[in-house]
């Protein structure tokens, strides 16, 4: 009993009454109407992006390409020409060196299949003599023709598959080729009626925000339009070079490959270089391997040339960015847009770093041993030069 509480008796001696149940809180009812209304919007603008998102991305590099071409129809414009045929010229000029390249590119391609398929007997009988030469096998080349061109053998199996997807490989072809036209048609309005669309989206914001948009507007412009010239530029560069030198040296289609080095080097991030450089190597390893090595020496040569001498110059007021965070920028563009990412990587990373410079507020670092820059080090005849000597003179 004396575990037990007493309990306060209301007047008569009855127990008071139940206190009456809480109430919910009015804003609860509110607060899961908004979760839920937040929560269906989520999912629809997530539908939308699923459903959207070739559009978007081809808007995407529309912007960039205007971003480019807009500072040469600027150019134009200043000089007299209207604003719509400035930006037909500048279409038309990269349309013509697009298409010089694939042509270049081509012709090298269709050459080089033509002449393997008309030697294949010889380099199979090459592969042939080294495999029983150095395995110990007896391989016979008709043996070896007759095994690959039987009625189930692998050649005449690629043949049927790709004859089964040709249809499927021409309605890829078609919706590439609409792709590249869409792309190419709001590039067009994008850069022809450029100040229209930027009085347009400037009305609906106060002065203030208007011009902040359009210096934002201008830096995009001014890095994108700097990053595609100063490339363009080395690229020609590249492919004078490699032009004369593979005609000095002797390659089979010396233009061509200098075009593909110098394209391919400035416009592919990262990895360019390296393709650049191998696919003439291999070319000239087809006809002599000592023409070869020429071609390796010549690709190295420049590379040293145009990464002490000629790209600091050029793009020392176009595009600043640290190797880490270019090749990082590039995977993670590949990793969200695929091949049109990593190209657009870079001069996307050059406006972000730009804005940030220009939006950022800086301020003055601290002096301390974690900040210090290495100072180079001193010869050991200068640093003893002025200390005093043992003897005191």
């Amino acid at each position: 009993m004396s575990d037990l509480v007493d309990q306060p008796l209301s007047a008569g001696g009855r127990e008071p009454p139940a206190p009456a149940p809480e109430r919910m809180p009015p804003w609860v009812p509110r607060a899961i109407a908004l979760f839920m209304v937040g929560l269906g919007s989520l999912l629809v603008v997530e539908w939308l992006l699923d459903r959207l998102q070739t559009l978007l991305l081809d808007l995407l590099v529309a912007l960039f390409v205007s971003f480019a071409l807009e500072p040469a129809v600027n150019w134009l414009q200043h000089r007299g020409w209207r604003r719509g045929w400035a930006t037909g010229a500048s279409f038309l000029g990269l349309l013509v060196f697009l298409a010089v390249f694939l042509f270049a590119i081509g012709a090298v391609v269709v050459d080089q299949v033509s002449q393997f398929i008309d030697q294949s007997d010889e380099y199979a009988q090459n592969v042939a003599d080294f495999v029983n030469d150095h395995f110990g096998a007896n391989i016979s080349v008709d043996q070896l023709r007759e095994e690959l061109t039987r009625e189930d053998g692998p050649v005449r199996g690629f043949a049927t598959r790709l004859a089964g997807n040709a249809l499927g490989i021409g309605m890829s072809a078609l919706a590439a080729l609409f792709r590249l036209l869409t792309i190419g048609l709001f590039t067009f309005y994008l850069v022809a009626d450029g100040p229209k669309f930027r009085r347009s989206v400037c009305s609906f914001l106060p002065p203030a925000r208007q011009q902040r948009v359009l210096e934002t507007w201008e830096i995009a412009i001014d890095k994108t339009g700097g990053y595609l010239y100063s490339r363009a530029l080395l690229a020609g560069l590249s492919t004078l070079f490699h032009w004369v030198a593979f005609e000095l040296v002797g390659v089979n289609y010396a233009l061509a490959l200098a075009l593909f080095v110098g394209i391919i080097s400035q416009f592919v991030p990262t990895i360019g270089t390296y393709i650049a450089g191998a696919v003439p190597v291999l070319v000239a390893l087809a006809a002599d391997p000592l023409e070869a090595l020429w071609v390796l020496g010549i690709v190295v040569v420049y590379q040293q040339v145009e990464n002490y001498v000629f790209a600091p110059r050029i793009t020392s007021r176009t595009m600043q960015l640290h190797p880490a965070v270019a090749f990082g920028t590039v995977i993670a563009g590949a990793a969200l847009f695929g091949g049109v990412g990593a190209l657009l990587a870079l001069p996307a990373a050059a406006v972000l770093q730009a804005l940030g410079s220009a939006y950022i507020a800086r301020h003055e670092v601290i002096e301390s041993r974690m900040t210090a820059e290495p100072r180079p080090k001193r010869s050991r005849a200068r640093f003893t030069r002025g200390r005093p000597r043992e003897d005191g003179r």
